[in-house]
């Protein structure tokens, strides 16, 4: 005798929960050791929305969101940096050649 496995109960909870997963391929091109846990955790979101953990998907939502903004403005606050130093190396530089 076996019994039918029924799905829990929905608790008004939304079922779908944005993954990520674009902004974290994205941030590859700013900061990849922290792109790679966001993809992971973008990655981790639909499957457990699909096994009904939607608190779980909720929390692997917040943290691919998390990672691949921190490696989104990494990246471009370093890239900022470069382009500020490189000016005025320029322009020192054409200063002392004068």
């Amino acid at each position: 005798m076996s019994q039918q496995w029924t799905p829990p109960a929905s608790s008004g909870t939304p079922t779908t929960v944005p993954n990520y997963l674009i902004p974290a391929i994205l941030s590859i091109f700013c900061c990849w050791p922290l792109a790679i846990v966001a993809i992971i955790f973008a990655a981790q979101v639909n499957g457990k929305v699909a096994a009904g953990d939607i608190s779980g998907a909720m929390e692997s939502s917040k943290k691919a969101k998390l990672f691949s903004f921190i490696a989104i403005g990494l990246g471009l606050g370093l890239g900022l940096i470069y382009v500020i130093l490189m000016l005025l190396g320029v322009g020192m530089s054409a200063i002392g050649n004068t």
